[in-house]
């Protein structure tokens, strides 16, 4: 990668850290406006990726690193997996909760409940689609050009994850939806979504280099979005105090545990795709090889 293409991702994360303070000080000068959907929202939600696309138009870099082609072809298993990691986990969770009478389901309405769901599938899969391309598109794209560690790859993309949803999480986010997630402060809640950002970024990142397209990631972050948070925040289910730490659906310590787990299981098949093939290449150039040395005349 070169210094220009190291300075341009420096820009897009600088404006990826400030683009949500900004939001909260439009929000601050107008008024009368609706909590949890404020015009400030809209511009901490849009400037990201508006800001990988003039990066791209002004840097004359193409846009096949973006990963908008659904390749489809040899994926369609990790666009089904997409779909069922989050409810998958979520069931386990819940079974596990429920057998130990951490997570209470006696509210539960899965009639109710798959009405919610699907109502909120379309919003959510065109807000994530402004997230995964920004995230997994730009950003992953871009560092992985630097041949990182994977490690390092994921802190990286964890860290500017959370830091873009810092003013979310400060600011944005109603009190009562942080309180009916886990009864602590902000500032403390931060620190959890953090540990929780860090865990789901493994999953997100592997999706994407497994595809090369980041419409499974997507799907994948739309299923969440209208999962998990409506399971909370809506009152389908309750947790008994002080395990929402170990066993919530969202940042509970297990959930985190099996989301990785996924995560590196996904990892673990993108690293055998990839030996495979590049041990089916050298074998092609040994055979090659071989038949050219065999058609070289004699010089006896």
């Amino acid at each position: 990668m070169t210094k220009k293409a190291i300075r341009n991702m420096g820009i897009f994360i600088l404006f990826v850290i400030i683009s949500g303070w900004i939001g909260v000080l439009v929000d601050s000068v107008l008024i009368d406006q609706p909590e949890g959907d404020s015009l400030g929202m809209g511009i901490w939600l849009v400037l990201p990726l508006l800001t990988a696309f003039i990066i791209i138009l002004f840097s004359k870099a193409g846009w096949k690193d973006l990963g908008l082609k659904p390749n489809f072809r040899g994926n369609i298993k990790w666009y089904l997996a997409s779909v069922l990691i989050f409810p998958v986990v979520t069931a386990i969770v819940l079974l596990i909760g429920s057998a130990t009478d951490w997570i209470d389901l006696s509210q539960f309405n899965l009639n109710t409940f798959i009405v919610a769901f699907c109502s909120t599938l379309l919003i959510n899969f065109i807000i994530d689609f402004f997230e995964e391309t920004a995230w997994r598109g730009y950003l992953t794209s871009q560092l992985v050009k630097l041949n990182l560690s994977d490690l390092k790859l994921y802190l990286i993309v964890g860290c500017v994850w959370t830091l873009w949803h810092l003013p979310y999480y400060l600011v944005f986010l109603p009190e009562a939806d942080i309180r009916a997630v886990m009864p602590v402060s902000r500032a403390v809640y931060v620190v959890v979504a953090f540990t929780t950002i860090l865990s789901w970024t493994i999953m997100f990142t592997e999706l994407f280099r497994v595809t090369k397209s980041v419409w499974p990631c997507v799907i994948l972050h739309t299923v969440e979005d209208s999962l998990i948070n409506l399971l909370l925040i809506s009152g389908y289910i309750s947790i008994a105090a002080g395990k929402e730490i170990l066993i919530s659906p969202i940042n509970g310590i297990i959930t985190s545990i099996l989301y990785i787990a996924v995560g590196m299981g996904i990892r673990a098949y993108r690293i055998r795709s990839n030996n495979a093939g590049l041990a089916l290449i050298k074998g092609k150039d040994t055979v090659l090889s071989l038949c050219i040395n065999k058609k070289q005349p004699s010089l006896g």
